[in-house]
């Protein structure tokens, strides 16, 4: 599988996206006769290269007449794409990613999706950047695309609404899910239109998968910043994992004080918010006190629910968090038919093949107690039958 990591470490807008595929080995003539299928005139697109800390990018830039409208409501936009002469996948992906700018447009100006009337993203450069940027992901036969955390950048942008702190609030509403942070530097380094195209097309906010490297782009930005280059990287290579990679938190407190009968509904409850894995180690702590030490599994997303319910529901004073990755093999549960009645199972497995087959256990427990058959033999039954009809 082609895979297409791009590094946000100084924000993402969309003729960053475009430089980047394209100095990634996108043909920029290929681009340009895709986005010539558009029913758009009035402008004229160009790559060069350029130094940006010394570093060699590509700047893709749409340069427009004075014809080009203030702004377009939804409808119009989307006129643009379905009645073009693209390919189908690409009229798709585009749409999504206009249907994304009008939604996050409602949220914000509270009106139906319909009536959504882009100002600052209404522009052919717009168009040009978000239809652009899917042609290439085509050219260049990307599968899947993962994004780093974004830099946002910070101070204030000047729109037709007024002055806004940054993240502008379109882009704030497109960000959602994503990962964000800002590294202090007052220019808006994320536009809504490289929100929006990040966001539609990626499927994780991590850091860097495992990959086998082919290619390199490095998209440049507009802007001159003195604390670092104001450039967008992609890493393009095939993704050969055998397992699923994925970031998970890890969770610790040492308990020396607590009734241990509240670990068992602690657990649930843990478990009920969200936790993957709950386990408790016997320690010992300063003075050779005995104590717990309680350790919590569990996604980014939900790790705030977990802290306030550990806080709330233990003696602690203090949660030790720890960021890490995962791999894990692929898991589906199914149910198969024994002459004892339906039985679930999960089967784990890698790209290659299944690693492992193991029964529910509370359904074999249960026909143990209704046959009197070892739960042991149940539990092989199960997996032979499985094997079997593999």
């Amino acid at each position: 599988m082609k895979i297409a990591y791009f590094d946000c470490f100084s924000g993402v807008s969309g003729d960053m996206i475009l430089g980047a595929l394209v100095d990634a080995g996108a043909p920029f003539e290929k681009l340009k006769e895709g986005l010539s299928q558009l029913n758009l005139e009035g402008y004229a697109i160009t790559a060069s290269t350029v130094l940006k800390k010394g570093i060699r990018a590509t700047k893709v830039d749409v340069v427009i007449d004075s014809r080009d409208l203030p702004g377009r409501p939804f409808k119009d936009l989307r006129d643009i794409v379905t009645e073009s002469r693209l390919e189908a996948s690409i009229k798709e992906r585009s749409l999504s990613i206009f249907r994304s700018l009008a939604e996050a447009e409602a949220v914000v100006h509270n009106c139906p999706v319909e009536e959504v009337h882009f100002h600052e993203v209404g522009h052919i450069d717009t168009i040009v950047d978000i239809v652009g940027a899917v042609i290439c992901l085509d050219l260049l036969g990307i599968e899947k695309v993962v994004s780093s955390p974004i830099d946002t950048g910070s101070g204030y942008v000047e729109m037709s609404h007024g002055k806004f702190q940054v993240p502008a609030p379109v882009t704030s509403e497109l960000l959602k899910d994503a990962r964000i942070y800002s590294s202090g530097i007052e220019r808006e380094l994320t536009t809504p239109t490289g929100a929006a195209i990040i966001t539609s097309i990626t499927s994780s906010f991590r850091p860097l998968p495992e990959m086998r490297l082919t290619k390199a782009g490095y998209g440049a930005g507009g802007w001159d910043l003195s604390e670092k280059a104001n450039i967008l990287r992609v890493l393009i290579g095939e993704d050969e994992q055998v397992y699923d990679m994925d970031e998970v938190v890890l969770l610790e407190t040492n308990i020396d004080d607590m009734n241990p009968q509240i670990y068992e509904y602690l657990i649930e409850k843990l478990m009920q918010a969200g936790a993957l894995d709950v386990y408790i180690t016997p320690t010992l702590m300063k003075k050779s006190r005995p104590a717990n030490i309680l350790s919590i599994l569990a996604n980014i997303e939900d790790m705030h629910e977990i802290r306030k319910l550990v806080f709330k529901e233990t003696t602690t004073l203090g949660i030790r968090i720890n960021k890490m990755g995962r791999s894990v093999l692929k898991r589906e549960i199914k149910e198969v038919e024994t002459p004892y009645g339906r039985v679930r199972i999960k089967i784990t497995s890698n790209i290659n093949n299944v690693i492992n087959i193991i029964p529910e256990y509370e359904d074999c427990k249960r026909i143990a107690f209704e046959t009197g058959i070892p739960v042991r033999e149940i539990m092989e039954l199960v997996k032979k039958s499985v094997r079997q009809d593999a």
